[in-house]
């Protein structure tokens, strides 16, 4: 008998003995080291932080290391207001509605929601893929760039075109929120580079029924703070988080057919599917 089990073998690397972190301090009190007499945020004491300044100046620095200048913050806050809602539409957003008209315990309805967000469409996979994106391309004429896009794009047949992540149709048309979002961060001294260019790109789209998606505003934005792409998929759940939560809390005490369910006509059992297709 052939014995195949695998050999462990003992990996040869030292394990830190602590915890390190240059995003937090905290002091210990002389009473209880367990206990904190002061934390530190990238060195700014938080109660000081607490009563001078906003949350999403403190969002800024937790991610940054430094606190924004007032433009940065001006453009950080308008776009978290933008984002805070992706609206019933989205499949994050209606995950969380199921969650909280199925009486989901609350504590689970955030993490539904947030787990839909994180996808490739219209999530936060896509934001980390539009960030690459544009860093990879800002550089290069956007009228060149559409040209190559749209002769590779194809035909989107019946469903929407994403000819680049971030860039495309919605429902079949040029979604009018993140056009109107993205005109109004244009016009705040805190926009960049990749929002300009961003924009140039939307605006040659427009002509082929394309232009930007909410995904791609987000992305340009943090681009332009100077987020990484991969902080770019967690700040994007994090900024649309307090929709999720207050649609799926605007459900928790009503019925279950508060929501929509399919009707008789589009209700298959799995058995008469397999059959349908024989």
């Amino acid at each position: 008998m052939n014995d195949d089990r695998t050999i462990v073998e003992k990996r040869d690397i030292v394990f830190a003995s602590r915890t390190v972190t240059k995003i937090w301090e905290e002091v210990p009190s002389p009473a209880n080291p367990y206990l904190a007499d002061c934390c530190r945020c990238h060195g700014y004491d938080i109660l000081e932080l607490a009563a001078s300044r906003s949350f999403p100046e403190t969002i800024f620095l937790l991610f940054q290391g430094e606190l924004p200048t007032r433009p940065q913050a001006e453009l950080f806050e308008t776009l978290m207001v933008g984002l805070i809602n992706p609206g019933p539409r989205h499949p994050a957003t209606r995950a969380a509605m199921n969650a909280g008209v199925g009486k989901t315990s609350p504590v689970h309805i955030l993490p539904i929601g947030l787990t839909v967000l994180g996808g490739s469409v219209n999530g936060g996979e896509e934001v980390e893929a539009a960030m690459r994106f544009i860093r990879k391309n800002s550089a290069n004429d956007p009228a060149v760039l559409v040209a190559e896009l749209m002769d590779s794009a194809g035909e989107s047949g019946d469903g929407d075109l994403h000819v680049a992540p971030g860039f495309g149709s919605h429902f079949g048309g040029i979604d009018p929120m993140p056009a109107g979002l993205a005109d109004l961060l244009l016009g705040l001294p805190g926009s960049g580079n990749a929002l300009a260019w961003g924009s140039d790109v939307a605006r040659l789209l427009a002509d082929h029924n394309q232009g930007w998606r909410t995904t791609g505003i987000a992305a340009a934005v943090f681009c332009d703070l100077g987020f990484l792409p991969r902080v770019g998929i967690g700040l994007f759940q994090l900024l649309c988080a307090p929709g999720l939560l207050a649609h799926g809390m605007e459900l928790y005490p009503k019925p279950i057919h508060a929501m929509p369910f399919l009707d008789k006509e589009h209700y298959v059992i799995a058995e008469e599917a397999r059959t349908r297709k024989r």
